[in-house]
């Protein structure tokens, strides 16, 4: 299902940088008709001489137009790779309670893609992993060393499919020599992508997607049941089925990138599975790149997917596994790439890129001395759950003062992206999951109290808050940098 938005002329704010190259074009040619139509009749001398003075006033205020243009208006520019990421068989899968699963071999490759984008001195480098998280923190360190040089800004996202390799550096096989090379592939794509860097237009669009359920489900008398599968295929609440695309081309109009913006957690594929893979999202990026003969560059980008499952989750092998995955994914695929196929693109005259990396403390949410009195086996990771103070990052980021990106380091529950749909300031508004670091679920504070899975397990670590504070934080960013916050007091400003 697709819900049209056309671009120029929906309100001012979204249609700002495109009505000059409207009004311009339809000035002149206005003009022109308006020549020709006087010219197939007589005119009287005061018809000619009103005739001459609108003409010569048209042409002045074309010119005075043309020259108050901002000379030094900046172009957005944008850059794409994608390397190979997948690694031997041999390492640990994570996402499934099986410290068996180790990976036999390679159903779909692994891929990190990069995007770079670019106005005037200030760049940002979005890295789409095809793993279960990001890299670790000292990782995230080598690769932002890597790329400072030509890329200040740095977002690496996950898909999140329980089908990678586990970035746990205490597994067996460690990780550690895998990482370390999936990391300098990734800062040569970065580089590769903003050394072939090109001036580019944006446009966004929106359809709707039913391929997930809720997989917390509140019962009358108080408690919550998690299931993994949805057999039934009726939707269960909350969910956000919204599918959004922003798609980049070129001047000419050829695609570049297309992110594709949905939350639903990647686990077609159960612990049974043995082969790397993107699980559905994997899918998703192949039809919506070979909707476009495969000139684009198509990015998966997991969004608030903490309490979403697919339908068909965690679907044994001998039971279709693969027929299930591939069909999830092109469903999905099939709406990305209707959707894409609508959008009108356009160029900013006055383009922007304001980036807001935030460091926001947190306390743990667990008592680490009763914990360990419950399960005295666990007390390494109740240890690495209890620390007294957590520093974790939330990046705002606002394209063309239109388009909002809020990425936050972990497993958010999807009322924060409805509700970040529903109240941000901008036009358009993506949320992305799993960014610059992952530490556990965050749930809302009515969910927290309800309790289940990702609610009020080990798996939910953070303090109770933390994601309604990071999301708030996020609105603060995008107001300051649409100007409606300011340095001083009101009374005082000019």
């Amino acid at each position: 299902m697709l819900l049209r938005r056309n671009l120029l002329g929906t309100n001012h704010q979204s249609s700002r940088g495109y009505r000059f190259g409207v009004f311009s074009g339809n000035a002149v040619g206005g003009l022109a008709v308006s020549v020709l139509r006087h010219s197939s009749r007589q005119l009287s001398a005061v018809e000619m001489t009103r005739m001459r003075f609108t003409t010569r006033a048209s042409f002045l205020g074309l010119i005075l137009l043309l020259i108050t243009r901002p000379v030094c208006a900046q172009t957005l520019e944008a850059g794409v790779a994608r390397v190979d990421i997948t690694p031997s068989p041999g390492l640990l899968l994570q996402g499934y309670p099986h410290p068996e699963r180790i990976a036999t071999g390679v159903r779909d490759p692994l891929y990190a893609r990069i995007l770079v984008l670019g106005a005037g001195s200030n760049r940002l480098a979005i890295v789409d992993l095809d793993l279960i998280a990001t890299f670790g923190p000292a990782y995230l360190a080598q690769l932002r060393d890597a790329i400072q040089g030509e890329v200040q800004n740095l977002l690496v996202v996950a898909i999140h499919t329980h089908s990678g390799p586990a970035l746990i550096p205490s597994s067996t096989p460690p990780p550690g020599d895998w990482e370390t090379s999936a990391v300098a592939k990734v800062a040569e794509a970065v580089h590769q992508a903003a050394t072939h860097m090109v001036p580019a237009r944006l446009g966004v669009g929106y359809g709707i997607s039913y391929i997930g359920h809720n997989r917390l489900r509140h019962n009358r008398d108080g408690t919550v049941n998690w299931f993994e599968p949805n057999w039934t295929g009726v939707s269960t609440a909350p969910i956000d089925p919204t599918v959004a695309v922003l798609r980049i081309d070129d001047l000419t109009g050829n695609p570049l990138a297309i992110l594709v913006n949905y939350a639903c957690h990647p686990v077609v594929f159960g612990p049974d599975n043995r082969l790397y893979s993107a699980d559905f999202p994997g899918v998703v990026t192949r039809v919506v790149e070979r909707a476009f003969d495969r000139k684009p560059l198509c990015f998966f980008l997991q969004g608030a997917d903490g309490d979403i499952n697919p339908n068909y989750a965690v679907t044994p092998l001998q039971q279709g596994a693969a027929e299930y995955c591939e069909r999830t994914g092109t469903e999905l695929g099939r709406v990305a790439a209707q959707v894409t196929q609508q959008i009108h693109t356009a160029v900013d005259p006055d383009a922007s890129l304001q980036v807001a990396q935030d460091e926001i403390r947190f306390g743990p949410r667990w008592n680490a001395q009763q914990w360990r009195a419950a399960d005295p086996r666990a007390a390494d990771s109740i240890a690495g759950k209890t620390q007294s103070e957590y520093e974790l990052t939330v990046t705002t980021v606002l394209l063309d003062k239109r388009i909002a990106f809020l990425a936050m380091p972990g497993e958010p529950f999807v009322d924060f992206q409805m509700n970040w749909r529903a109240h941000c300031p901008t036009h358009d508004c993506f949320f992305l999951g799993y960014a610059n670091g992952y530490y556990g679920y965050f749930p809302s504070i009515i969910a927290a109290s309800w309790g289940g899975y990702g609610a009020s397990q080990a798996s939910t670590w953070m303090q109770v808050g933390a994601g309604e504070r990071m999301l708030d934080q996020a609105f603060v960013r995008v107001f300051e940098m649409l100007g409606r916050l300011k340095p001083i007091p009101e009374d005082l400003q000019q």
